[in-house]
């Protein structure tokens, strides 16, 4: 179990002291509640059954913007078609995207074939366990990281995402707004259970996830909340159904583009031109491919 006092921990690339001013009887509290509840309602999930840093990682960018119900339609599928980060680093681009449809943010998946060709050359097929690698890789950013070094290696690491903020925020700033992620990565810090920090989060995940089907969504009073723009109508809608004719209709050209999705020309020429500028697609001429 956690114990009070001060440590040294870095979030968003930096380090920075955190006093824990909850007492050991308050910690353990605490911990006793969320493992409580974990007993009783914890999760099945199947990234939950592998400590293969490999499924770990897919999972993790799966679950990046995109509920836990999406996630599950999608892993398994994923896995057998790439089953090793060399199976995805020699994977066409195409199949990728055409696996991963229905997922969004298809910037990801760019990121996870990217990922695998970087484990394969510089890490010789095996994902790092380091802090410093880990954030280097595309797509991961501090919090990803830190749970893939709890969720693959076990290695304590202090991390916030939606439902262990959700926690947080109920358990100690429920009358407050706008509470910034920093009041919260002390509490985090303290009340870790060190012992087993892959149970630990999986349990707050859980809580969290309880919590927002019970309550009003207790991460409305974060700093960091913001209201998702609706998905119909969007450019990133836009942007998915151009990969998606792209994939069905190989070499197709931009004036069709326009004609099939009858939507502001310009819209269709931008969105190409980024796409093609973050390496989903190649050009030849007047055709477009998937790169």
């Amino acid at each position: 179990m956690a114990a009070a006092g001060a440590d040294i921990i870095k979030h968003n690339g930096k380090s920075r002291r955190t006093i824990c001013d909850l007492s050991s009887e308050q910690i353990t509290s605490f911990q006793e509640r969320i493992y409580k509840h974990y007993r009783s309602e914890g999760r099945v999930l199947p990234w939950r059954k592998t400590r293969d840093p490999y499924k770990i990682l897919v999972s993790e960018l799966m679950l990046q913007q995109t509920q836990v119900e999406r996630a599950l339609v999608k892993y398994q599928l994923f896995l057998n078609n790439f089953p090793s980060f060399s199976a995805l680093s020699h994977a066409p681009l195409k199949n990728v995207l055409e696996v991963w449809h229905g997922l969004g943010y298809n910037k990801r998946a760019i990121a996870l074939k990217r990922i695998a060709q970087t484990v394969e050359t510089q890490f010789v097929g095996k994902l790092p366990s380091d802090y410093s690698a880990l954030v280097g890789l595309p797509g991961v950013g501090h919090a990803t990281a830190c749970a893939i070094r709890t969720f693959a290696f076990d290695i304590p690491s202090v991390f916030i995402e939606t439902n262990i903020r959700t926690v947080f925020i109920h358990a100690f700033y429920a009358d407050e707004k706008g509470v910034e992620d920093d009041k919260l990565y002390p509490l985090v810090e303290c009340t870790l259970d060190r012992s087993n920090p892959r149970k630990w989060y999986y349990a707050l995940m859980d809580y969290g996830a309880m919590l927002k089907k019970q309550h009003k969504n207790p991460s409305r009073n974060s700093a960091q909340y913001k209201k998702q723009v609706p998905f119909e109508g969007s450019n990133r809608q836009l942007r998915g159904k151009i990969i998606s004719l792209i994939i069905a209709h190989s070499g197709i050209t931009e004036a069709d583009l326009i004609r099939r999705l009858n939507v502001d020309p310009q819209l269709i020429s931008s969105n190409l031109q980024k796409l093609e500028a973050e390496g989903f697609l190649k050009r030849h001429q007047t055709k477009f491919f998937i790169a």
